[in-house]
């Protein structure tokens, strides 16, 4: 059977003669060292099959340059084959997750304070009455095991789609309140889907899908969160101002209700599928990885006799003070210590906006130094930073602990993640972190809580910043303490995707 001569990058290769009637249905493209070729012109008695990233010059080898050019002046039929690029699938999943936990966080957080002076207007609310929906957050917690159990047992696209679709009718069912406990059992709604919709699905399907980037990853998918404060709270005022409250929580119910359905068309997790989508693209060295890394971790009873569970768990209970303790005050205490209020409000956006690098910076750190070193730092650079704003100073020295609390603050919501999938793998993944949630209960309520009493007792935030700090130090320490546990399965996974130095 005649050959053709392929050069690829000026290196040689030999492929086959076909019949015109047995040409593939389908080609795929690439790039060679010159660039990106946007077509192809192929004689039509030959073909070849190109793996992704391959783009290849034919020519008959039993032919001179001059004599095919001849041939094809000459009158040959040419046949011109554009360039059909399908792109990695993990890319439009990640989108989808980046979408489902952003827009989660943008619409039930970030945009609350949006919706509070027209709620109270129109009913009278007082702002603790309004604020007490807030405290219906713990319902996330004690439904994260049970989310998580779930998502192991049946898959997480299921399990997302309620969730979104939960989220979606608390948003949709506020138009009709008209009592107070409407207004905190729809409230209750959207945080039953959060564990569904924001950390469930970040940790599984970034996990499956980039195993070999995952930390990189990790931080341009929670970054998401960013992305929905900077977005939602604009939407919803908009709203409000052209039409009313209503409209503005209908807008983001029908939003949630559109992200659930991508999300079905979207998400994959079948291990087969992750690795023939992985060989197809060229990343054949990771689909082994990936495989290894679903079936790779602890159940959630070894975790729970492992003395490294409950240090880890420690440490990021201990971390997640910051949300409450610290965050939601800063605006408030920033204001008392002489910013004037737009200047107050700035801080907050820049520390913020520091989120999505810090994200980024720190997703990538983990790949290196592991995700639990990179949260000790994450958390000591907040301690730090913490540490300076809590004296009250408005001058110089209240920028520089801004800017040090922004570098450490924002990786922490990718760290929380890396850390359990580190240590714990993938196998129970969800039954694990749901667990964590449990005991992140304890940093959601009592950090404000802790502040509120303070700040009434001695009219500054300064005294419970410095408490905040102390409980970083306990998580510092824990999460110092800990070790890589050894993970069953765990000898096909490169990289931080598994540790094995030690056991219980």
């Amino acid at each position: 059977m005649p050959k053709l001569a392929m050069t690829r990058d000026g290196a040689d290769a030999t492929v086959t003669h076909a019949e015109s009637n047995q040409r593939p249905a389908f080609w795929e493209f690439g790039k060679n060292a010159g660039g990106v070729y946007s077509q192809l012109e192929l004689h039509r008695d030959y073909f070849v099959y190109f793996p992704a990233r391959v783009v290849a010059r034919i020519k008959p080898s039993s032919e001179s340059n001059a004599e095919s050019n001849a041939k094809t002046n000459a009158g040959k039929r040419i046949m011109s084959i554009p360039v059909i690029g399908r792109i990695y699938r993990g890319y439009p999943i990640a989108l989808v997750v980046f979408l489902s936990t952003g827009l989660s966080v943008g619409m039930a957080q970030y945009a609350f304070g949006e919706f509070a002076g027209p709620l109270k207007e129109e009913f009278g609310w007082t702002q603790t009455q309004l604020n007490l929906s807030l405290a219906f957050s713990f319902i996330s917690g004690l439904l994260a095991p049970f989310v998580g159990s779930l998502s192991d047992r049946v898959g997480i696209k299921p399990v997302m789609f309620a969730s979104l679709l939960l989220i979606a009718s608390g948003f949709l069912l506020r138009p009709f309140i008209s009592e107070l406990w409407h207004w905190y059992l729809f409230s209750s709604l959207v945080y039953a889907g959060f564990p569904g919709a924001t950390i469930m699905p970040v940790g599984k399907m970034v996990g499956l899908w980039f195993p070999k980037t995952r930390g990189r990853v990790m931080g341009a998918v929670v970054a998401g969160n960013n992305f929905g404060g900077v977005t939602m709270p604009p939407l919803a005022a908009a709203i409000i101002a052209a039409v009313s409250w209503e409209a503005a929580y209908v807008t983001y119910g029908v939003i949630m209700v559109a992200l659930a359905i991508v999300a079905v068309f979207i998400i994959v997790e079948d291990e087969n599928k992750i690795e023939a989508e992985m060989k197809r693209t060229g990343r054949g060295d990771q689909a082994q990885i990936a495989r290894a890394a679903a079936r790779a971790g602890l159940t959630v009873r070894q975790a729970l006799v492992n003395h490294n569970f409950w240090l880890i768990m420690i440490g990021l209970v201990a971390a997640t003070f910051t949300y409450q303790g610290v965050l939601t005050q800063l605006r408030q205490h920033f204001e008392e210590s002489g910013f004037a209020p737009a200047v107050a409000t700035s801080a907050v956006s820049i520390i913020a906006g520091m989120g999505i690098a810090s994200k980024l910076a720190f997703g990538r750190a983990s790949e290196r130094i592991t995700a639990r070193i990179a949260t000790i730092i994450s958390v000591s650079l907040q301690g730090i930073g913490v540490l300076i704003i809590a004296q009250g100073d408005a001058g110089v020295l209240m920028w520089v602990g801004i800017f040090i609390f922004g570098l450490g603050f924002g990786g922490l919501g990718a760290l929380i993640v890396l850390v359990v999938q580190e240590a714990f793998g993938m196998k129970e993944f969800g039954g694990i972190m749901g667990l964590m949630q449990v005991g992140m209960i304890a940093s959601g309520t009592g950090a404000p809580l802790i502040a509120g009493s303070l700040h009434d007792k001695t009219g500054s935030f300064g005294s419970s910043m410095l408490i905040v700090v102390a409980i970083f130090v306990v998580g510092i320490v824990a999460l110092a303490l800990a070790r890589p546990v050894k993970q069953e399965g765990a000898s096909g996974i490169d990289g931080n995707s598994a540790q094995s130095d030690s056991t219980n």
